[in-house]
């Protein structure tokens, strides 16, 4: 089901491509010369971010306190401005010239800046437990090139909706309501990292992290760790994902 719905997005939406690629490829070389270094080190974390400033300080200071400590910060604002952030010598920011409402291009951005080893992703709206980076690594360090965490569901209200925790399978994957996410992912970084840079509306199924983990999972070794790492908000004002009134979204189990 869901790659075949992908192919109808590629035909629907492809017209747009070259434009949003061209976009992308003129504010990595525009962002490059605004930084003026490649920042670097063992886990490039990438937070996409737009208009969520409180969530995106709690979403930073979750990395910050992270057991592990070799890692750089990219935040990538999608063209509305960044509030003050917390000061870190492995904290970069860096806006957009204007609002691409792409995720995946602005996913894309912050691989594009960093250097690292391996990759992590982080929303804007979410947290990450102290764990997190650790667990992942060492699965990654054994043998998987791409590896997800357990993800616990929270209700506006903090009670807790779900915790998503399946180990992979693509035969299922491709046709069962998607169970990984984005904020579980961390893996090495390779030259078919990118993520679809299809322009995507809360309507669009399935969305960018399926698309994402099916394509590279025909590559590479996916692996589940069965831990909870992840702290992931059912936001009723998310910008990508419609949630029903008993937190469930379209395309999720």
């Amino acid at each position: 089901m869901w790659p075949v719905l992908e192919m109808r997005n590629r035909i629907v939406m492809g017209l747009y491509l070259p434009r949003l690629i061209r976009f992308e490829n003129e504010e990595v070389a525009r962002l490059r010369l605004q930084l003026g270094i490649v920042p670097t080190a063992k886990i490039a974390c990438i937070i996409p971010t737009y208009k969520r400033p409180e969530g995106l300080i709690a979403s930073i200071n979750s990395i910050l306190a992270q057991e592990r400590q070799d890692f750089v910060i990219i935040v990538v604002d999608d063209g509305a401005g960044l509030p003050v952030l917390p000061s870190d010598p492995r904290l970069f920011a860096v806006s957009l010239s204007r609002n691409s409402a792409v995720l995946g291009l602005v996913r894309n951005v912050g691989i594009r800046l960093s250097n690292s080893e391996f990759v992590a992703f982080l929303d804007d709206d979410n947290v990450w437990t102290p764990q997190h980076l650790t667990v992942a690594v060492k699965a990654l360090e054994t043998g998987a090139g791409l590896i997800y965490t357990a993800v616990r569901r929270r209700k506006p209200d903090g009670s807790e909706l779900d915790v998503l925790s399946r180990a992979f399978d693509r035969r299922s994957f491709s046709d069962e309501s998607p169970w990984v996410d984005a904020n579980a992912l961390v893996l090495r970084r390779s030259d078919w990292l990118p993520f679809s840079r299809l322009p995507r509306t809360r309507a669009t199924l399935p969305k960018e992290d399926w698309e994402f983990v099916w394509r590279i999972s025909g590559r590479t070794k996916v692996e589940h760790v069965p831990m909870v790492t992840v702290e992931y908000l059912v936001n009723p004002e998310s910008f990508f994902t419609s949630w029903s009134e008993g937190g469930e979204s379209a395309g999720a189990d």
